[in-house]
């Protein structure tokens, strides 16, 4: 069973489509570079997966879980770091991940294990006394990368986890997303194609709110012939945008 399946997923608001019958699938274990230009309909197609946002039309679901008819068992299988981390700066490292931990049902008898253990996971042990506002932004990514794999969700969706960090903070956390290979599933959504060439093992390109590739990077890069830059840039284009708006109306 896959873990991820989206069947003619849709979202418009208003006159405007975001997201327009988009269908794709990913395997347990696999880590996905969700590509697109600023405005294409990724994060809009996360918070769908996440349950944050209610589709127009189409299915999502989650290790078989309808992600809108069951809600909560989806849910309990995902850990999701948005673009901006869901931090509560007032608060100490320790704090806030228990407070989370708590909401996700960990138990108090499991409780200071796990926040050590997701620490432990994304190197922040150091930091676990301070306050989230005393904190950098790499150490701040760490911290919503920790809140994401608490409970050990099967699923983690990240959404732009590198968006704003310096070259080591970045080098850092892609090291730490490309460790979770194997453990979990990983939606890694982002518009940096050196991040998805660091650390995914297949690709998916959406423009317009519809995909234009999805397949494994040896396939898209034709075993290295080929550059991500150079798909992506093709499969973004207005002369293939033209071209599926032709193959539509015939």
């Amino acid at each position: 069973m896959p873990m991820i399946e989206v069947q003619n997923l849709t979202k418009s608001y208003h006159d405007r489509v975001a997201v327009e019958g988009i269908s794709f699938t990913v395997q347990e274990g696999e880590i996905l570079g969700f590509l697109g230009p600023n405005g294409a309909g990724k994060s809009t197609t996360m918070k769908m997966l996440t349950g944050f946002l209610p589709p127009s039309a189409g299915t999502a679901k989650i290790a078989g879980f309808d992600v809108f008819e069951k809600p909560l068992e989806s849910k309990r299988r995902i850990g999701y770091l948005p673009e901006m981390p869901p931090l509560y700066l007032e608060m100490t490292v320790r704090g806030y991940l228990a407070f989370v931990a708590r909401i996700k049902g960990v138990t108090s008898a499991k409780l200071k294990n796990e926040v050590e253990r997701v620490a432990a996971a994304t190197a922040i042990t150091d930091q676990l006394p301070r306050l989230i506002a005393q904190l950098s932004k790499g150490y701040r990514q760490r911290v919503g990368l920790a809140q994401a794999l608490l409970n050990d969700p099967a699923l983690l969706i990240l959404d732009e986890p590198t968006e704003g960090l310096d070259p080591r903070q970045r080098r850092d956390i892609l090291e730490l997303i490309k460790g979770l290979a194997g453990k979990h599933t990983v939606v890694l959504s982002t518009h940096i194609l050196a991040d998805v060439k660091a650390t995914c093992q297949s690709a998916l390109i959406i423009h317009r709110g519809k995909i234009r590739v999805h397949d494994s990077i040896d396939n898209l890069t034709q075993g290295g012939q080929k550059s991500l830059e150079d798909v992506f840039l093709e499969a973004t284009s207005d002369e293939v945008e033209s071209a599926v708006a032709a193959a539509s109306a015939a």
